[in-house]
């Protein structure tokens, strides 16, 4: 028997690195699948629906049902229809897998309103889209059957380059910073009817490679043992275990997935603090203590790179 058998999934951005991994795993696991993906560029241009009927076809040659779907994220409404297409085609959803993404990387002086907004709009915006949907589906479902506690299975996708910064990507880790965020709330409110869970991945993609040529070289480094460290088929393992039943007490939960490890994040957290002695700070007393003070000790703050560094050196 498979961890997924049974269970529908929707995967967005599905039609190749990441999402295709998740899909074709989540395949060999039982799970019937819809494949979203709009089929465009790293940067989000263009669309095509060969990707997805590609991946789709693959993932019935492993036994299960499959469709495509060539919707954006982006739409509010084409993202309530695709909760609609795999309820239809498939008579029910368990597991939404928010996957899509897209890079338009720029300095921030350099950046144009429409680059900021276009990355936001995919990755932020289309969590929320498909979340949202997906949320009023799963409590609907879990009021008129009250036996059903706790079922629905939803999977974020943020990147270090929110939870730590990377030169380059305001937009990007904006978005990445605030799916994180997203994540922790989505999983207060809809504790009653699904858990909310978000990996952080650390692979060999599109947007790793074709957008960031520096990192082909390191992306394609395998280690002394010939394993290859950021092969996205190395992330999809955590993402069936958190659809799974196993997962249904791991809730809002942040996870960095890379090679042969995992790591568990706790949101942002405080290292050191001053008091004023019961009364309020003023800024000349603040100018005096906060370097002084309250900055000593404070850890060194990791960048992107910085982590991908002391990863292949582990």
């Amino acid at each position: 028997m498979g961890m997924l058998d049974g269970k529908v999934a929707i995967i967005t951005g599905a039609g190749r690195g990441l999402g295709r991994e998740e899909a074709l795993l989540m395949a060999k696991e039982g799970c019937n699948l819809l494949i979203n993906d709009l089929g465009a560029g790293f940067d989000g241009t263009g669309e095509g629906t060969k990707v997805a009927d590609i991946v789709a076809e693959e993932c019935r040659k492993l036994g299960v049902k499959a469709v495509g779907n060539y919707d954006s994220v982006t739409d509010f409404n084409k993202a309530k229809g695709m909760i609609d297409q795999a309820v239809s085609e498939f008579g029910k959803l368990d597991i939404v897998v928010n996957n899509a993404g897209i890079l338009r990387d720029r300095m921030l002086f350099n950046m144009s309103e429409e680059e900021f907004d276009s990355v936001i709009g995919v990755h932020l915006k289309g969590t929320f889209n498909m979340t949202r949907h997906v949320a009023a589906y799963f409590r609907k479902t879990g009021k008129d059957d009250p036996k059903l506690k706790n079922f629905g299975r939803i999977i974020n996708t943020a990147s270090d380059a929110g939870l730590l910064g990377n030169m380059g990507q305001t937009n990007y880790g904006a978005a990445k910073a605030g799916i994180a965020a997203f994540t922790v709330i989505a999983a207060m409110e809809l504790k009653k009817y699904a858990t909310v869970n978000c990996i952080v991945p650390v692979a060999r993609t599109r947007l790793t490679t074709d957008a960031t040529p520096t990192m082909v070289e390191i992306m394609n480094k395998l280690d002394e043992t010939g394993f290859d460290v950021f092969d996205p088929a190395n992330v999809a393992p955590m993402v069936v275990f958190l659809a799974s039943d196993n997962a249904r007490k791991i809730s809002g939960e942040v996870f960095r997935v890379v090679a042969d490890r995992v790591f568990a994040f706790q949101g942002w957290h405080t290292y050191n603090q001053i008091d004023n002695g019961g009364k309020p700070f003023t800024a000349q007393i603040l100018a005096e203590r906060v370097k002084s003070e309250l900055m000593k000790g404070a850890p060194k703050k990791e960048s992107l790179m910085e982590a991908i560094g002391s990863l292949i050196k582990m």
